[in-house]
């Protein structure tokens, strides 16, 4: 087990590379440190005998004041064979020092581990992990209910044939009555983020500054994309789209409540779907559906939504803990939901 040292440009990159290569999200990539600047970085690598990594752990570090702890938190981490339990309990020895170092009092996990894997959540337990397979949606860091759509083998027009009748039209009418859905750079964020005010306004959605997505736009450089849906000069919608390790993924999104008969949203699902396709992508991920089961819930539009492109739904395990700690941990825990575990990421 050892630690990147992220000021080595040779070591990140072989940190990229793996992390890359190993399907693992843009959450625990490198460039995501430049993003998360109220965090401070770390992250623990497992080698094979031959020196090659066969595991890592990106692991963003909050400081607390007040008793002087820390809380670790591996955003969708970590990347590594889950059947390797040799290389699991590596990377959980380094989060250990880690956690000496930072004087944490827990270290927060959220693999992308999905909830039949009976396997893969077994070894995670063995290897000394709490999991809490009860916990509530919202109480989660990261959504459990994500949608996917497979896009490995399919051309374009086999994806389209693919799609519900009425996604179909919906995406031909936004094209035949003039709607254009373009990628911009970041001197289009001022349009981005009025439609994001607005979106807030209207369905209470969580709202990110503009700094953040200009972060996200200069860390992540040609990884990532912001889309805009246009008519007649007026942006009507919106996305931010992060693309890493095979996956396209559907980051933060925002719409206006003028001419939604024309339907820009399915346009711009379309656009990125095709950059997926473009790319080599294996996953185009819609990202989280949050109470996809209840129909009456204010949220359930956006599960229906991302139904008409004929994905599937992917409920992942959840969290699993490793406590240092135990009497600080309530307590810190209790705090950070009551402030929002988002305000702080």
């Amino acid at each position: 087990m050892e630690f990147l040292d992220f000021t080595n440009p040779a070591a990140v990159a072989e940190y990229e590379a793996f992390v890359q290569a190993s399907g693992g999200s843009f959450t625990q990539s490198a460039r995501w440190c430049g993003v998360k600047r109220r965090w401070l970085p770390e992250a623990v690598v497992s080698r094979d005998g031959q020196g090659h990594i066969r595991a890592a752990c990106l692991v963003l570090v909050k400081k607390f004041l007040f008793p002087f702890k820390s809380f670790l938190y591996a955003p969708r981490g970590p990347v590594w064979d889950p059947r390797d339990q040799s290389a699991l309990r590596d990377l959980l020895a380094g989060l250990e020092v880690l956690a000496q170092k930072h004087r944490a009092y827990s270290c927060k996990l959220d693999p992308p581990v999905e909830d039949w894997d009976a396997e893969a959540i077994h070894f995670l337990r063995a290897a000394g992990l709490r999991f809490a397979p009860w916990q509530q949606e919202d109480a989660a860091i990261q959504c459990r209910s994500n949608y996917l759509l497979d896009l490995k083998g399919r051309s374009e027009a086999e994806l389209l044939a693919s799609f519900k009748s009425k996604c179909r039209y919906n995406i031909r009418l936004a094209q035949r009555r003039g709607v254009t859905c373009r990628a911009y750079g970041k001197e289009r964020l001022g349009d981005f983020q009025r439609l994001m005010e607005e979106t807030h306004r209207r369905d209470g959605f969580q709202m990110r500054p503009r700094a953040y997505f200009a972060r996200m736009l200069d860390a992540l450089g040609g990884h990532c994309r912001l889309y805009l849906c246009e008519y007649q000069g007026q942006a009507l919608s919106g996305a931010i789209c992060v693309q890493y390790g095979g996956r396209t993924s559907y980051v933060y999104g925002a719409s206006s409540s003028a001419r939604r008969e024309l339907m820009p949203n399915y346009l711009m699902q379309w656009e990125m779907i095709r950059w997926a396709l473009d790319s080599g992508c294996h996953t185009y991920d819609f990202q989280g559906v949050p109470h996809w089961e209840e129909p009456e819930h204010p949220n359930y539009g956006v599960y229906r939504f991302k139904t008409g492109f004929n994905g599937r739904l992917a409920l992942y395990a959840g969290e699993f803990v490793q406590v240092y700690a135990q009497r600080y941990k309530l307590a810190f825990d209790q705090a950070l939901r009551w402030v929002g575990y988002q305000k702080l990421l």
